[in-house]
């Protein structure tokens, strides 16, 4: 990560048709028991390929082997029941058939940490590894035994440090925790949002990072932003208190949004992944379009701070347009490189 505006994705992308469903969130997978774990890591290598054809310096495993970016951790915990779920309202937003939980939550087991393995095992770049935030899995379920927001992102917080120091060891370059539910519950980010997140992260060396964006480009999501006005400033309410802890890297949503980029210097001194590829539409950017994104950033973010990416996961997208903004993004950041060396 010594070149400037190391470039990566926000976290999911398209999995093949051979695996599920293509052009849809937490499809089921098409393949059962030995074939299933064969075709995940074959999926991890065409993902793998694709950013690297593309020209993309931090790579991930594009959430190829699991279903929901949430619900994927939380099966592998005690005191969670997928049995008898329950409809609750997610970030304020959309109806959700989702599980519960019934008694203490533990990590039982490591859930990404092979697949992290197998990933380091099939390149020499750096790796980005997502997990869910502690409070958007709290915002995914429905709580009877805790029934307390702020001790459940705790007990979460716990199980979601000890799978981040094994990815660590796995040689995980970055870990990051998808936070969308940052974006809602304003007041809860700065009494225990971030506070939860420090758990998350305590005792980690490597690199930590903060997703924190509008959603995916699915039509609860669509709709929602049509309702935050002509400029979300929802950022400036959580910024100065996450520039304030020991999170390294912040990845927020900007191009084709309504975010005012002067937000970014309530983050001075930490590094952004600065979103400069809308997921919500199939038009593929030109990499003129993402160079303007990254140049007005540069007002507000320090050049060797910077490091541009997607607004948020891609899996909803077909893959040729998914590996088209790929390329956009690997191309727009090349030529600011090159206008900041001329």
């Amino acid at each position: 990560m010594k070149k400037l505006f190391p470039t990566s994705t926000a976290g999911s992308l398209p999995k093949p048709s051979w695996l599920a469903q293509p052009e849809q969130l937490w499809s089921p997978w098409k393949l059962e028991g030995e074939e299933l774990i064969a075709g995940k890591k074959d999926a991890l290598r065409v993902t793998l390929q694709e950013q690297d054809s593309a020209g993309i310096e931090i790579v991930s495993d594009g959430e190829q082997t699991r279903q929901h970016f949430v619900t994927t951790f939380i099966e592998n915990l005690s005191g969670v029941d997928f049995e008898n779920k329950k409809t609750v309202r997610i970030r304020d937003r959309y109806d959700a058939s989702v599980p519960g939980i019934i008694g203490p939550v533990s990590r039982q087991k490591p859930v990404f940490v092979d697949d992290a393995k197998f990933l380091r095992s099939q390149t020499q770049q750096p790796i980005k590894w997502a997990l869910p935030g502690p409070m958007t899995m709290v915002d995914t379920l429905y709580d009877d035994y805790y029934q307390d927001r702020k001790t459940l992102a705790f007990e979460f917080a716990k199980a979601l440090n000890e799978e981040a120091k094994e990815l660590e060891a796995a040689g995980v370059n970055i870990i990051q925790f998808d936070e969308p539910a940052f974006n809602v519950f304003l007041d809860e980010v700065n009494e225990w949002g971030i506070e939860a997140l420090e758990i998350a992260t305590q005792g980690l060396k490597c690199e930590t990072a903060v997703h924190i964006c509008y959603g995916y480009g699915i039509k609860a999501n669509t709709d929602w932003k049509k309702t935050l006005g002509n400029e979300w400033r929802h950022y400036e309410k959580t910024f100065p208190a996450i520039q304030r802890s020991n999170i390294d890297i912040i990845s927020l949503e900007c191009h084709n949004g309504r975010v005012p980029l002067e937000v970014l210097e309530l983050l001075k001194g930490k590094k952004v992944m600065v979103g400069a590829i809308d997921v919500a539409t199939n038009d593929i950017e030109t990499p003129e379009e993402v160079a303007d994104t990254i140049r007005e950033a540069l007002k507000y973010v320090d050049a060797d701070k910077l490091y541009p990416s997607t607004n948020c996961g891609m899996a909803p997208l077909s893959r040729e347009v998914a590996r088209g903004k790929l390329q956009a993004l690997a191309a727009g950041a090349e030529i600011v490189r090159k206008e900041l060396s001329a």
